[in-house]
């Protein structure tokens, strides 16, 4: 699934083919994945301008003029293409929305998990989400809030859109890999200097990974180049970047996990 920088990275690209173009008309090929209903959601954005195109956790916002939205979850498979470059084929195609001369905004999912939805008030339906980790305003200390107190294992608290916006199972093990910590690590456990420690790596995997166009694995999410700085995702077996020791493949919350086990020794 596309986490946040490879959603960052969609929607840099995208916005200055959107933003200030009207939204002539809209296709679903997929209607279970529209809500409130294709018929609804063409009413609502026929004629609307777009004004924005943002990223909130690991949603797409498309922002129109009369202050709704569209909200795009791309799931497992979801991404976008515009029909003037389009390589999907045809039977991939979920979704068209319509400009003038031709042009218009393919949503490709091959597996169909992708959602599309329409929205009055975009603010509070993307309330429950967590702040965002690159926020200015996100700082060690308002990472400690998030973590002490929970008595939860650390991993899948981070990767809880509802605490931190965006985290998924890439990006969270190399922070952890970084931040020298356990993924099975109890949140309310990590002192001061592990939180800090934390927070600089979290920040630091994202930009990093931002800055590299995100995390490319297979035909899915194409022309990334962080998977080629990965220290420890995907690499079992192989030998740990600052240690030596092989990294280890490991379940938690029913997740794939790869960490080293002396950088990251569970105590």
């Amino acid at each position: 699934m596309p986490e946040l920088p490879e959603v960052e990275t969609i929607v840099r690209k995208f916005a200055p083919l959107l933003v200030g173009k009207t939204i002539e008309g809209f296709i679903s090929y997929w209607p279970r994945q529209v809500s409130p209903s294709v018929v609804k959601l063409r009413r609502a954005i026929s004629g609307r301008t777009i004004t924005g195109l943002k990223r909130r956790a690991k949603q797409i916002v498309i922002v129109l003029d009369d202050e709704s939205a569209v909200l795009i979850h791309l799931k497992m498979s979801g991404r976008f293409e515009w029909s003037a470059a389009c390589k999907t084929p045809p039977g991939h195609v979920r979704a068209r929305f319509q400009f003038s001369g031709k042009h218009a905004l393919l949503f490709c999912d091959t597996r169909k998990f992708g959602t599309i939805r329409h929205v009055r008030d975009p603010e509070k339906a993307l309330s429950r989400l967590g702040p965002e980790p690159l926020a200015a305003e996100f700082g060690a200390k308002g990472l400690a809030g998030l973590l002490c107190g929970r008595q939860r294992i650390l991993k899948p608290l981070l990767m809880d859109q509802t605490v931190i916006a965006g985290m998924g199972n890439i990006y969270t093990d190399e922070s952890l890999f970084r931040a020298r910590l356990h993924p099975l690590r109890r949140a309310d456990d990590l002192s001061w200097e592990e939180i800090k420690r934390l927070h600089r790596s979290i920040r630091q995997v994202l930009r990093e990974g931002i800055e590299r166009s995100g995390t490319t694995f297979d035909w899915v999410y194409p022309g990334g180049k962080m998977q080629n700085h990965l220290r420890v995702y995907g690499r079992k077996g192989e030998p740990c970047p600052s240690c030596g020791r092989p990294i280890q493949l490991i379940r938690v919350a029913q997740r794939s996990t790869h960490l080293c086990p002396a950088c990251q020794e569970l105590r």
